[in-house]
């Protein structure tokens, strides 16, 4: 019998050993691995968001003494943080220990037209919402959400619990909606339509705009007591008050008035499948005969590798709320638990949105 050899043992030149050829055939694959499971990169971007970094350099700020007092951060470990973020090309070194944002990291100014701050400052609802997937080991075993296991609260508790960070939460959400309200006004067919019953509309924002363009239209908007007052300011200022009422009261709950058509913008997905069958189970009941429900969600289709935004936002539903990202053949079954159907879904708007039709199932 041969004995038993020992490539462990074997010094990296001896020309025999085993493990090296291994090692060097995954190398390519485990460094593309560590890019995609580095958590490095994302919690800096987060804390250079969160210590206001390109606020501070936009105002003039770009030495290192100066910014470490600032921030009131340890100077040799805000240099190492600030090494990093020159490594992903977030900052430039403008002259030894000066920087200034790269036009990525410009958009870490929360002042900035197109910002990102929001998604990443802890101070911020969804930038603090976001170090709760920490916990998606437990949301995957458990099927729920994990933001209460993180601190102690429901995510809506805690945004009607802090007027701040309700208001951070409702600010981010207006800043990205903004574009696809635009083109639902635009691209939309609102021939015929009398009355919009907008549930769980924020701060009013869709209404405001069909309504800009439509003028004949009337409306009522239904929210959570908090982002009600924030709707009537808008409306009021908007010089809607008369043809927009605004409604306190909650989807949950049978709705307060008809109309033809009701709009539902990125309300389901924050909701389980139960949840959202029952809120669609509402809107049902309170259109008038035709009428439509307008469901604007995004709708994945791909029809063979899903997109990766999709399925990132997917997971953050499922960690913050016990909510999905849906695709078109999961829009279907939900519509038909609540006595619909799927009459229309249009081309893709910004960030991948779409406009669903749902109509009455025939009894």
């Amino acid at each position: 019998m041969d004995e038993p050899t020992n490539d462990v043992a074997r010094k990296p030149e001896d020309s025999g050993s085993s493990t090296l050829p291994a090692i060097a055939d995954t190398s390519s694959g485990f460094a593309a691995l560590l890019r995609l499971a580095d958590l490095v990169t994302p919690m800096a971007l987060r804390v250079a968001a969160g210590l206001r970094l390109v606020d501070h350099m936009q105002n003039g700020v770009h030495d290192l003494a100066s910014l470490a007092k600032a921030t009131d951060s340890h100077q040799d470990t805000l240099r190492r943080l600030l090494q990093h973020l020159i490594a992903v090309d977030v900052l430039a070194e403008s002259e030894p220990d000066h920087y200034v944002p790269t036009a990525v990291g410009e958009l870490l100014a929360h002042n900035h037209p197109a910002s990102q701050a929001g998604w990443l400052d802890p101070s911020h609802m969804v930038g603090r919402a976001d170090l709760a997937l920490v916990h998606l080991f437990e949301a995957v075993r458990d099927g729920g959400a994990v933001y209460q296991q993180q601190y102690g609260k429901e995510f809506w508790d805690e945004i009607s619990d802090d007027p701040t960070l309700g208001a951070t939460f409702y600010d981010l959400m207006a800043h990205g909606q903004r574009s696809v309200f635009d083109q639902v006004a635009e691209e939309h067919d609102w021939t015929g339509v009398r009355h919009i019953l907008d549930v769980g509309g924020a701060d009013g924002d869709l209404l405001a705009t069909v309504l800009a363009k439509e003028p004949g239209i009337s409306a009522t908007l239904l929210e959570l007591p908090g982002p009600a007052a924030k709707a009537r300011a808008k409306i009021e200022e908007a010089g809607l008050t008369g043809k927009v009422g605004v409604v306190d009261g909650s989807f949950f709950d049978p709705l307060p008035v008809k109309a033809d058509t009701i709009v539902l913008s990125f309300v389901l997905h924050n909701w389980s499948d139960d949840e959202a069958v029952r809120i669609l189970g509402h809107c049902a009941d309170a259109l008038e005969p035709g009428g439509s429900v307008l469901l604007i969600e995004c709708a994945d289709e791909s029809p063979s590798k899903p997109d990766p935004g999709f399925t990132s936002a997917d997971l953050r539903m499922l960690v913050y709320f016990g909510g999905r990202e849906r695709t078109h053949g999961q829009w279907q079954e939900l519509a038909l638990a609540a006595g619909m159907s799927i009459d229309s879904v249009s081309s893709a708007l910004a960030y991948g949105a779409r406009v669903i039709t749902l109509v009455k199932s025939p009894v």
